[in-house]
């Protein structure tokens, strides 16, 4: 998937609250980081992969759709706070996974990001992040489209106070 038009609408998003909120001189790779583990957090909740104690079902696919893409928001903003947003095209590869190892994958690549930011651990933290995604059913452009609709919904939240 190439994620050149995302990453500008991601720009334009990111620049729009940094001024809105005076944030142009902070660096935010540690807050985005967090963010991003607590979006991971929701997206697992609502799939309830992990419920081995439940027998309610999984959220509805559009809303397990709208916490993936969240993540993908913060996934391009931290690309565009290391400045490594021209590596569009992030490799995968199928995995045979459940879906509740793979969440642990991504919050280790995550972890692992943090520890040591670099171009590297950020492709492979994204990378496993994409797998997550095709494990979940989702196509590149369900992702797209999603994340086109929960953009337009963000610019709408800064305007009214989010």
């Amino acid at each position: 998937m190439n994620f050149e038009q995302l990453f500008e609408m991601q720009r334009q998003l990111d620049q729009h609250i940094e001024e809105k909120h005076g944030l142009q001189q902070e660096r935010l790779v540690e807050r985005k980081t967090l963010a991003l583990l607590v979006e991971v957090g929701e997206l697992a909740n609502e799939t309830r992969c992990f419920k081995f104690w439940s027998v309610k079902p999984p959220a509805a696919n559009e809303t397990i759709l709208e916490e993936y893409v969240d993540g993908i928001h913060f996934l391009l903003s931290l690309g565009l706070e290391l400045e490594i947003e021209e590596h569009t095209n992030i490799p995968t590869s199928k995995m045979n996974h459940t879906l509740t190892d793979q969440f642990l994958k991504v919050y280790e690549c995550i972890s692992h990001f943090q520890a040591n930011i670099s171009q590297d651990t950020y492709i492979n933290m994204f990378s496993q992040y994409l797998i997550l995604g095709e494990l979940l059913g989702f196509s590149a452009e369900d992702v797209k489209r999603a994340y086109i609709v929960k953009n337009e919904v963000n610019f709408q939240r800064q305007e009214q106070g989010y």
